[in-house]
């Protein structure tokens, strides 16, 4: 009997009480979830900024060794591997073989489609320069899904890793 009369006089939360806690919760996830999209977005650009300053150092190598920049092909950049598939997020492009014209678009020569999401097309030519003086590698993706791809840039002066040449993923 003492345990249907303590049963009896319990209370449950009440319908305003549990709509202020979906409110608060709400409220929360609104600004929770936008800076996390910002802090994922920032960490796959650093997967392209670590591939770029790996290709300027393999351009710069090969250009001590033949004096010209040449293709991915050419220098030997590959991009590391887990477990023998490339999980690359960036569309990677350098300059052809022989190193004075834009990127082909060859892939395994002068290109590095992406093997995560689209092979998203780099927005700006980026030439090489004539007689292999000089060198552009790109790395293109659409990180955020939006109308703007992120796109990055090393070049034979080591500019432009910093900052992104089209970025809205800040």
């Amino acid at each position: 009997m003492d345990l249907a009369k303590s049963l009896q006089n319990q209370r449950g939360f009440t319908l305003i009480e549990l709509m202020v806690v979906v409110a608060i919760i709400g409220i929360l996830a609104s600004i929770a979830i936008p800076n996390f999209l910002k802090y994922m977005a920032r960490s796959r650009q650093s997967e392209a900024k670590a591939n770029l300053a790996a290709v300027f150092v393999s351009e710069t190598s090969y250009y001590g060794e033949n004096s010209r920049y040449g293709s991915f092909n050419e220098v030997g950049y590959t991009l590391a591997t887990s477990s023998g598939a490339t999980t690359n997020r960036y569309t990677y492009r350098s300059p052809a073989n022989g190193g004075a014209a834009t990127s082909s678009g060859t892939p395994g020569i002068d290109l590095i489609p992406a093997a995560v999401g689209g092979n998203t097309p780099e927005n700006t030519v980026h030439p090489s320069g004539a007689g292999g003086g000089s060198f552009t590698a790109t790395a293109t993706a659409n990180i955020d899904v939006d109308p703007t791809p992120d796109e990055w840039h090393i070049n034979d002066k080591k500019r432009d890793l910093q900052n992104a040449d089209t970025n809205d993923a800040s």
